[in-house]
């Protein structure tokens, strides 16, 4: 039996044979090995006149004479098809009919019910072993199924080992030809998914989301005390300008680009990109925190001790700690965009907002009211005591084991894809150097640099002017306590529309908003009553905090979904902190 391993010898030894020599002919899927065919007496659907056979005789005859090579050269056209091929899948029952034997391909599956086989196969159907995930949207050919830009989504996600074109992508961010952010994007059939929810998602997805959520969360513990609890907890122990001392303790989260490429290039295939950081990181910030709950109270009280010299010894501890936090999310940030699917990346952003601001609200508004002793007095004891429910110590320790304990569940039952992806420091940080220097890249820079001019200066004075006119603490407690919640849901709400429309759009609808939110603040301060706070005012400023946090939530989310949509998984961390800074 001949083997086709190809469409030119089958055309070859099987279609001219039977079109110069017998009027019957068919090709039917045998039992031996793959790509073989037989051939038995099939009616031909028409005849055909002798012009189609010269035609057709013209066009196949260089394959005969020079076996193995493809005739290039322009021949005469045939304008009339040949009848077409009939083959019978066992399996389906169907006939399948190949009306050009130019596209003649034995992987193909297509149906046709123009005719029925002259007897059934016994034989087993023709298979091709599975082909990898880099090709799966494209079928063999890279066109046979789905369209070129969902095939090029995921051969850019899905850089496995498998994956024929790794090869090619182990070149350099800059070397690539296609790379370039100066001219206008194709438009992509993944940008937008109009019916996108968390509950729409596939069960994968969903699964990876709760994790980048876990691990968000899990960075903005340790950020919510540096940053908030500890310099109001360090009142009773420092002055205003030694607590200033220890704000820089927050610092690695605005310098963390200087060592975000170690982070891309340094890590080990067999513990995976991603968790070859994220693993001893948490475990390290484990530690440190059990370390300082065993010892942050007497910390506290050394810091304050001989004029506040001992401030600087407790500020790098927590300077350290902050580091781990940073260092980490830049890992996480480059593990999103390989975690989700390409037209799910908006809800890495999500995660990112739900996650932090967890995290940062637990550990500064709740901790803060449970570690105070009046707020504990009142509904959780009935003997006074000078200590809350919480200490500061108790708190760093059980978070310190709860770090631990989810690094151990992350090693054990979280796997990594395998990449060959691997460029070294330098050529990192020159692609760093070149995607700065990338004009829509400055473009993006620049806006991010004088966006927040018109309401940055509201947004961080209107607290402080309400509480100068007399605006009580408790009620200011109250308006956060609410506008939480509202922050977490309006965070998932803005995933969604950055997956239905483009985030960048969503981004400037929402900076509209945030600029009338900036003069409504102005508005409800001005008009604080003579005769103190009333129930009417009390809801309008909570009205003014929701309108507010919804314009800044959606703003996050959509200018967070947008870098991700625009960032190189290769070196993901890299480009996220580059545009996040």
């Amino acid at each position: 039996m001949p083997a086709t391993p190809s469409g030119d010898s089958f055309l070859e030894n099987h279609i001219q044979p039977g079109i110069q020599n017998s009027d019957f002919r068919t090709t039917s899927l045998t039992d031996g090995a793959p790509n073989q065919v037989e051939s038995e007496p099939l009616r031909r659907s028409q005849p055909l006149s002798s012009s189609e056979v010269r035609g057709f005789n013209t066009r196949i005859k260089p394959d005969i004479e020079k076996k193995d090579t493809r005739d290039t050269s322009p021949q005469t056209t045939l304008r009339t098809p040949p009848p077409p091929i009939i083959v019978k899948d066992p399996e389906s029952l169907e006939p399948l009919a190949i009306n050009n034997p130019a596209y003649f391909n034995l992987d193909s599956d297509s149906d046709s019910n123009s005719s029925q086989m002259g007897r059934k196969s016994q034989k087993s159907p023709l298979r091709q072993p599975d082909r990898p995930s880099s090709t799966a949207s494209g079928g063999q050919n890279g066109s046979a199924n789905g369209n070129m830009e969902s095939h090029l989504e995921m051969r850019r996600k899905h850089l496995s080992v498998e994956s024929p074109t790794s090869e090619s992508q182990t070149a350099s961010l800059l070397s690539r030809e296609s790379f370039s952010l100066d001219n206008d994007p194709p438009q992509s059939a993944m940008t937008t998914n109009p019916k996108s929810s968390f509950f729409d998602l596939p069960r994968q997805d969903k699964r990876n989301f709760l994790l980048l959520v876990l691990l968000y969360f899990l960075q903005g513990i340790p950020i919510g005390l540096a940053t908030g609890s500890v310099p109001f907890l360090l009142k009773s122990h420092l002055s205003y300008s030694q607590i200033g001392v220890f704000t820089l303790a927050a610092y690695p989260y605005s310098i963390k680009l200087l060592w975000s490429p170690i982070v891309d290039a340094v890590w080990s295939p067999k513990v995976g990109r991603r968790k070859s950081w994220i693993l001893p990181i948490q475990a390290c910030s484990g530690f440190a925190m059990i370390y300082l709950g065993g010892r942050v109270k007497e910390m506290m009280v050394a810091a304050g001790a001989s004029d506040g010299s001992g401030v600087w010894t407790f500020t790098w501890w927590w300077f350290f700690l902050v580091f781990l936090c940073a260092t980490q999310d830049i890992a996480v940030d480059g593990w999103a965009l390989t975690l989700l699917s390409p037209q799910n990346l908006s809800y890495a952003s999500t995660a990112q907002t739900v996650g932090l601001t967890g995290g940062h609200f637990l550990s500064y508004t709740v901790f803060l009211a449970f570690n105070a002793p009046d707020f504990a007095n009142r509904w959780f004891r009935s003997t006074p005591s000078p200590e809350g429910v919480m200490t500061l110590g108790g708190y760093l320790t059980f978070w310190g084991w709860a770090y631990l304990a989810m690094t151990l569940g992350l090693a054990l039952l979280k796997r990594e894809d395998k990449t060959m992806e691997k460029d070294g420091i330098m050529d990192v940080y020159k692609s760093m150097l070149g995607v700065v220097k990338l004009k829509n890249i400055q473009t993006i820079i620049l806006i991010h640099l004088i966006a927040k001019i018109g309401f940055q200066a509201n947004d961080s004075a209107t607290n402080l002017k309400l509480l100068d006119k007399g605006f009580s603490q408790e009620d200011m407690a109250l308006t956060v306590l609410i506008d939480f919640p509202f922050e977490l849901t309006l965070g998932y709400y803005a995933g969604r529309w950055s997956a239905m429309y483009p985030p960048i759009h969503v981004w400037c609808w929402a900076f509209m908003g945030r600029l009338l939110a900036a003069g409504v603040a102005q508005t409800v301060v001005m008009i604080f009553p003579a005769n103190g706070v009333q129930p009417w005012y009390l809801l309008t400023v909570i009205g003014m905090h929701i309108f507010s946090t919804f314009t800044n939530t959606v703003m996050f989310v959509a200018i967070s979904a947008f870098h991700a949509r625009i960032s190189d998984p290769v070196i993901g961390g890299t480009y996220m902190t580059l545009l996040a800074t």
